[in-house]
């Protein structure tokens, strides 16, 4: 889940429904910016459905005692998660083998490699045994060079797509969510420079330089729950019995009027 918290609420964005958006971002992407054409059904695939793991852990969202709001994907208890993870990986896998191979490298990027953590070693054991096998399914198919992109623009679209999450419509860049303030980190062959987004208006957000083929229109729900509301009947009723919301808007490479 991703969530922030808005005066006495909290917006519950799911998982999957951020990795759909991110998915629409992965095919507006301009085809002459786009490395490994052969692969391109699969990489769309695998950036749509990169957290389609989290769609069982969001039907039951947990509460954090420590911060008094409910869990998000950055503090959700590490053996659920990975757990988690795996299981989606193999559901990804079943439909394509090389979004399986994206989805994990994402997966295991987040997951600290040296931990001595039994559980999370063998984890991550496992989810290296399973890009070995998969990047030599492919070696012949795609170049390193060409997987390198794709799994930068699984990140960049992940990245974009968070923004619009984490971030209120509007939000001043000087008042961004700290990830975004400096732009995204992935560079891209035949743009030469890290991209940033801006939230002019409530509806409209700005990237440059645009790296997609035309301006689009993106919608991602989210629920709105009131504390009062948690505190009073549980996370799991405020949940199931919110409003569906809808964060709407314009991405474009200059503001129209």
């Amino acid at each position: 889940m991703i969530v922030t918290k808005k005066d006495d609420t909290f917006l519950l964005f799911e998982q999957n429904e951020h990795g759909k958006i991110s998915g629409v971002f992965a095919k507006y992407w301009q085809e002459q910016l786009f490395s490994g054409h052969q692969m391109r059904e699969e990489v769309e695939y695998a950036i749509a459905h990169h957290d389609c793991a989290w769609i069982n852990l969001d039907r039951k969202p947990i509460w954090n005692e420590t911060h008094q709001m409910p869990y998000s994907f950055m503090d959700y208890p590490m053996y659920e998660k990975i757990a988690a993870y795996e299981a989606g990986v193999d559901e990804v896998e079943k439909e394509s083998p090389y979004a399986a191979l994206l989805c994990s490298m994402h997966y295991t990027a987040f997951i600290n490699k040296d931990s001595t953590d039994l559980i999370i070693s063998r984890y991550i054991s496992r989810e290296i045994d399973r890009q070995e096998r998969l990047k030599k399914r492919f070696k012949d198919v795609v170049s390193q060079e060409q997987l390198k992109f794709h799994f930068d623009l699984l990140r960049f679209c992940d990245n974009l797509s968070l923004y619009i999450c984490l971030n209120e419509p509007g939000t001043p860049k000087s008042k961004e969510n700290k990830m975004f303030i400096n732009g995204f980190p992935q560079i891209f062959q035949g743009i030469n420079e890290k991209i940033h987004a801006n939230w002019p208006k409530e509806d409209f957000v700005i990237v440059k330089p645009f790296p997609f083929e035309q301006s689009f229109k993106i919608e991602i729900p989210y629920k709105q729950l009131h504390k009062d509301d948690i505190k009073e009947n549980g996370l799991q009723h405020a949940y199931d019995n919110a409003i569906v919301h809808y964060r709407t808007l314009l991405i474009d490479s200059e503001i129209q009027q």
